[in-house]
């Protein structure tokens, strides 16, 4: 769930900020109605819970659509094709990315084990991107454990032509995230994530990677406790440490609760003098 004020405020700092198409297709086209006047931002879809109606209101309005969680599918890369707007698939293995291409996608995500949220990927983002990057000759964007300008860099170097930024954009000023999940990302490192599949109810057998202090908290509350996937904002009330709070391996590099511009800034900025380092 990301806020039209976070997608925007990313976007407006010269990144592509995304909204959740997860919504339905009424609660989008709201949200897109407020953006509209002021950005373009993508939409991305959850094949779980992919709502058709919502995917072409997508397509007809956004530069760019992308689909998680499912197989490649011709059929849904046609529609946003249909519709004018570019097609994304995050990928976690070279194998999905081959299918990502045939299906005609017009760039692939390839997202790492490092990742916060929902993971598809198996490997490290880095060894995934030469699996990739040998079987496709699209677009690649890098997604996983990328929280600073020198994981981008490195990234880009490895082969990604982008990258996928989530758990800083979490702490932004902009975030509807529940301060007390800000605090508890502030306060952590990576070794405090831990992928699992506990906050499962509603969506089973998908692997997370979320802060383990969550797990904990759950596990005190007991039969009391809410195992599903829905991370606090907020506007959440009763235990919000015992919620699901996604959280990659990045998640050291969130030390304040940040404007997006500059964070947007800050990654672009390092990156950039790292990569014209002489060799």
């Amino acid at each position: 769930m990301t806020s039209p004020a976070l997608a925007v405020a990313v976007a407006e700092a010269g990144a592509l900020g995304m909204l959740t198409g997860t919504l339905g297709r009424d609660a989008l086209a709201s949200q897109l109605d407020v953006v509209r006047e002021k950005v373009a931002v993508g939409v991305n879809f959850l094949i779980p819970f992919l709502d058709r109606s919502a995917l072409e209101e997508a397509s007809a309005r956004s530069p760019l659509v992308e689909f998680f969680w499912g197989a490649p599918d011709r059929k849904l890369v046609e529609i946003a094709h249909a519709g004018g707007a570019l097609a994304s698939w995050q990928v976690g293995s070279a194998d999905e990315a081959r299918s990502a291409r045939d299906a005609g996608c017009d760039l692939i995500v390839a997202q790492g084990i490092e990742a916060g949220g929902h993971v598809r990927g198996t490997v490290g983002l880095l060894p995934l991107l030469d699996e990739v990057r040998r079987v496709v000759d699209s677009p690649v964007v890098a997604a996983g454990g990328i929280g600073t300008g020198r994981a981008m860099a490195a990234a880009l170097t490895a082969g990604a032509d982008a990258v996928r930024v989530g758990t800083r954009f979490m702490a932004a000023t902009e975030s509807i995230a529940h301060p007390d999940y800000v605090d508890a990302l502030i306060r952590a490192d990576a070794n405090d994530t831990v992928l699992t599949t506990a906050f499962g109810e509603g969506w089973p057998d998908a692997p997370h990677r979320v802060l383990a202090s969550a797990i904990a908290a759950g596990e005190v509350l007991g039969a009391a406790q809410s195992w599903t996937p829905d991370w606090p904002s907020s506007t959440t009330t009763g235990e919000v440490g015992a919620r699901a709070l996604y959280a990659g391996q990045s998640v050291g590099a969130v030390r304040a609760r940040t404007p997006a511009a500059d964070i947007v800034h800050e990654l672009v900025g390092e990156a950039d003098r790292v990569l014209s380092r002489p060799a």
